[in-house]
């Protein structure tokens, strides 16, 4: 684009520069007055852990790897600050479901690389915080109707989650097999595995995604951990506080939610922010099932 304006803002990974706007064609600018004097790769650590499972750091294109994931989420700003942000509020949501069910705490951060902690939905049609397909969910024991997607309810998502990776792990025997199969599915390891004549994550060829898949959780893990390390200064004030809520029971079906919301001291907006498995405007029961309905815990309570 000649003679374009073009904002030049660089993060260096222990400082943030801000550099004013200039234009390319200006000479009265140096270079040195125009770029940062540094832009450093960020650090890899010299051991690396997943779920308690030492990484091979040392060996073949293993350390390459890593470090492409590091250096793409050390230099994608605005969706690490939100993974930190968000994590915030729901790891502590999160971590005691994964410990219940035998699930290592690293764990946390597949659902981190899956959904950035959102609602996601993928264009296959994944839905949730650990996307999880249509046809899938009800083996999980989520249930998916005109009115109701536990897809997204992120308790119940997480222990359908902790489920299908507990099966994995009894299958595979250890967390690395595990997490990829989670991206590929456990049929699609077991004929890599078979076909390669290996037995182990790090040593496995494998499409791009699933390839990149269990480092992208190793440097997640490893910013989220470390922030101040790889340049995000955050504090307190910064990250998103785990919501208060009270609980009502339901188990009858709601013709209008938006009644329902203003009758139990709430809206229409609270409501859905809070209970998105609630994907319309009212609520069809299925019998003799009993509903967890969320609403902002009130100051008084």
């Amino acid at each position: 684009m000649p003679n374009a304006i073009i904002p030049a803002i660089l993060i260096s990974a222990s400082s943030v520069l801000f550099i004013t706007a200039v234009s390319p064609d200006t000479d009265s600018i140096s270079a040195n007055e125009i770029l940062p004097s540094t832009v450093v790769s960020p650090p890899i650590p010299e051991y690396v852990f997943l779920a308690g499972e030492q990484v091979p750091i040392g060996s073949f294109n293993v350390r390459e790897k890593l470090d492409r994931e590091l250096i793409v989420n050390t230099y994608r700003h605005s969706s690490s600050i939100l993974y930190l942000k968000r994590a915030s509020r729901w790891f502590p949501l999160i971590e005691p479901i994964l410990e219940e069910n035998g699930i290592p705490n690293d764990f946390k951060y597949l659902a981190v690389i899956e959904s950035g902690l959102t609602q996601a939905v993928s264009p296959a049609g994944a839905t949730g915080f650990w996307q999880f397909m249509k046809k899938t969910a009800p083996e999980y024991d989520l249930e998916v109707t005109s009115t109701v997607d536990e897809r997204c309810h992120v308790e119940k998502s997480t222990h359908a989650a902790c489920q299908y990776l507990r099966e994995s792990y009894e299958k595979f025997g250890n967390w690395g097999l595990a997490a990829a199969s989670y991206n590929m599915g456990m049929s699609g390891v077991e004929k890599s595995l078979e076909a390669q004549g290996v037995d182990s994550y790090w040593d496995l060829h494998l499409n791009s995604e699933t390839g990149r898949y269990v480092y992208r959780i190793l440097a997640v893990k490893e910013v989220l951990s470390h922030p101040g390390t790889y340049g995000f200064q955050m504090t307190e004030n910064d990250l998103y506080l785990p919501h208060e809520v009270r609980k009502v029971a339901v188990t009858a079906s709601i013709e209008n939610l938006s009644e329902f919301a203003l009758k139990n001291g709430s809206n229409y907006r609270e409501l859905k922010e809070l209970n998105p498995w609630l994907i319309k405007d009212s609520f069809v029961a299925r019998a003799g099932k009993t509903y967890t309905v969320y609403f902002p815990k009130t100051v008084t309570e």
